[in-house]
């Protein structure tokens, strides 16, 4: 069962094992995710709590590896400043890290952005060329999702083509595998982890998917935010071959359905993202 978070356990939580920012204004964050509450702290922080077993090691992972990648990406990444320990009832570790400032990327704002493609495939580059010694591995491969996948396409029959979810999927496990060195990934690249300011991308969020190997996982973003012509510019500049481009749909296919048969009865905006997800991955 998971944890129920509030604003009185994360102020416990920190007054507690941070007693230096006892004094600093707390106060939670709207629309902070499925994997994370995220409470305010002061004007320059962020309190990160996992909601389930599926986020935990994520504040651990940041605080050991952001660090040292940040100063190689073009865009700003979370700065971890402290790893709180489980206590007040909460059973796991959770994080502080700088505030960064900004909104939610949208696809209203940037799905249409050729500008926003060429950031995201540059930020893309510079995670892949920076060295890989010591890397954690990531998620499991794309073909560990198989079976959950084909139950999803069936499960959404009624609501997409089923034929043509069916083809992609398929196209994704044929395709060949990445036969390259590993190279960094972010593991979770979609819209709801970038944040904008000032009419452009300024921020990669959440890297709890952090990890060495196939990058083929971080297209997804190519689906989730962006349009045929800007899809085409992140391609071309990411300079993506047919295996991986193929496998990249697989990637977001595959969690584009599991987002909407988890979510998207109970959250209008999930659905409506990962409808888009779903239907752009088959296009």
């Amino acid at each position: 069962m998971n944890p129920a978070i509030d604003t009185r356990l994360v102020r416990r939580l920190v007054d507690g094992q941070f007693p230096h920012w006892a004094d600093l204004r707390l106060r939670p964050v709207e629309r902070s995710g499925s994997d994370h509450v995220i409470h305010r702290l002061g004007d320059d922080l962020a309190v990160r709590l996992p909601r389930h077993d599926g986020a935990i090691g994520q504040s651990e992972k940041e605080y050991e590896w952001l660090p040292r990648l940040a100063p190689g990406l073009p865009l700003a990444v979370p700065v971890p400043v402290a790893v709180g320990r489980p206590g007040e009832g909460y059973p796991w570790p959770w994080a502080v890290a700088r505030w960064l400032p900004g909104e939610v990327a949208t696809v209203a704002a940037f799905g249409e952005s050729a500008a926003a493609a060429a950031a995201l495939a540059g930020f893309l580059r510079a995670l892949q060329a920076l060295p890989v010694d010591g890397a954690p591995a990531g998620r499991a491969p794309l073909e560990a999702r198989n079976d959950v996948t084909r139950a999803r396409i069936a499960e959404v029959a009624g609501v997409f083509d089923a034929a043509a979810l069916t083809r992609v999927w398929d196209e994704a496990l044929s395709a060949p595998g990445w036969d390259r060195p590993p190279v960094w990934f972010h593991g979770d690249f979609h819209t709801g982890n970038l944040l904008s300011a000032g009419g452009r991308i300024s921020a990669v969020i959440d890297f709890g998917g952090l990890g060495a190997g196939d990058p083929a996982r971080d297209m997804t973003m190519a689906f989730t935010l962006l349009g045929a012509g800007p899809r085409r510019v992140f391609r071309a500049a990411l300079g993506v071959d047919d295996a991986t481009w193929a496998r990249g749909r697989g990637w977001a296919l595959a969690t584009g359905l599991n987002a909407y048969t988890s979510y998207a009865a109970i959250d209008d905006r999930v659905a409506a993202q990962t409808s888009r997800q779903i239907t752009q991955a088959v296009l």
